[in-house]
């Protein structure tokens, strides 16, 4: 379905004009600036959008009170009028007869037919993104995917940080154990050997004092024998090694600080452990992120072939879009249009003074190829197309080749 005829009346810039364009692929809307290009292709929008084609904050032309939109589409004719801050439309068949509901019919048919394929290759890559995923159904949310890997890929980095901080896990004894010794006992050894040969030093200056005495205490006798016999008992005992044990605490604090030293080393290499297994996990979660988004992706039907979309934007063959040749660009924005359009064959290109000779080919030979028609805006004072002047057609020139 094309346009094959289009009148305007009183819509913004346009104070009246008619076009019937040919078949060649592209209708070529020329002229100086502020003479009502724009208004044309707003118009065909206006005409068929309802609402969101109608945003426009003036659509009647100053001094008017009303403006008309006619689009002959061969099978349907659409006519739109605006006036007192309202518009109306009318959808009649090609015998004459008028749709019900005409918008919602319009709707259906066109719902989608505002994408400008040179538009979408200025658009930034997350506009571009945007715009292709309104164009895809997809059963999973990718926003909601890509948050949620962003997610983890920070805490897989934070963690990875805390793993690089820690450094080397450092060597741990295994046979070195993981208790300490307890020193009080030792200590009660050593002051319990302290005390007795305290008590033996006493007992053997005692004896040798009663042993001076005995002579002396001939009439004591039998009293100092009960006593020689009870000391001699005490002093009878071997004393205790009191170095022996000062040495073996000594070695007993080297002991404890390995075992101290070894068992820091084993928390460290547990902590090292952990988190090592941590970044795993969360490397495992990515990649789940990534092949559940890359499923979700091969399930989806595109518009274009090779087209797709990754964290940054949308992709074509697997490479940024905004990297693919400026052709490529044009080539794959046009396949989206026109896999948009699929009833009303029309594409609608604002700023076409933008495209080069090779733009305009691209875009003709594809309107051509795949039985479009294609509106483009071009600033020129001449040239070929329709030429609007002071909101009126003021020639006809050849069309595009």
């Amino acid at each position: 379905m094309h346009i094959v005829e289009l009148s305007i009346e009183n819509f913004k810039r346009i104070r009246a004009l008619n076009i019937e364009p040919d078949d060649s692929g592209a209708v070529v809307i020329s002229g100086r600036n502020a003479q009502g290009k724009s208004s044309v292709l707003d118009a065909i929008w206006a005409a068929l959008g309802g609402r969101e084609g109608n945003k426009s904050v003036k659509p009647i032309r100053d001094g008017s009170n009303q403006a008309r939109v006619t689009l002959n589409l061969g099978d349907m004719v659409v006519t739109r009028i605006w006036r007192n801050g309202t518009s109306a439309v009318k959808v009649q068949s090609a015998d004459g007869a008028e749709y019900k509901s005409p918008q919602s019919l319009l709707d259906t048919l066109f719902g989608r037919m505002s994408f400008d394929p040179l538009a979408f290759t200025r658009l930034s890559a997350r506009d571009q993104k945007e715009m292709l995923l309104k164009q895809v159904t997809l059963d999973v949310d990718i926003d909601a995917l890509d948050a949620e890997r962003e997610r983890k890929f920070d805490e897989r980095t934070e963690v990875g940080r805390a793993k690089k901080a820690l450094g080397e896990p450092p060597v741990v004894d295994q046979d070195i154990p993981v208790e300490e010794v307890n020193a009080s006992e030792l200590l009660a050894e050593l002051n319990e050997a302290m005390r007795k040969n305290a008590d033996l030093r006493i007992a053997r200056d005692a004896k040798s004092h009663l042993e001076s005495q005995i002579a002396d205490l001939e009439r004591q006798l039998h009293q100092v024998r009960e006593n020689l016999e009870i000391v001699s008992h005490a002093a009878a005992q071997d004393p205790v090694d009191e170095d022996a044990m000062r040495t073996q605490l000594q070695e007993l604090d080297k002991t404890n600080a390995a075992v101290r030293q070894n068992n820091a080393a084993r928390a460290q290499c547990v902590k090292h452990a952990d988190l090592a297994n941590e970044y795993a996990y969360l490397s495992e979660e990515i990649e789940a992120i990534d092949v559940q988004k890359a499923e979700a992706l091969a399930r989806a039907e595109f518009p274009v072939d090779g087209l797709g979309f990754d964290a940054d934007g949308v992709t074509f063959a697997g490479i940024p879009f905004s990297q693919a040749s400026a052709a490529e660009q044009i080539r794959v924005s046009m396949a989206m249009a026109m896999a948009s359009n699929p009833k009303l064959r029309v594409i609608r290109i604002m700023d076409g003074s933008l495209l080069d000779d090779d733009g305009m080919r691209i875009i003709t030979e594809a309107a051509r190829e795949r039985d479009f028609q294609v509106w483009i805006e071009r600033v020129a004072d001449g040239g070929a197309g329709f030429v609007i002047e002071d909101g009126e057609l003021q020639e006809t020139a050849d069309a595009v080749e």
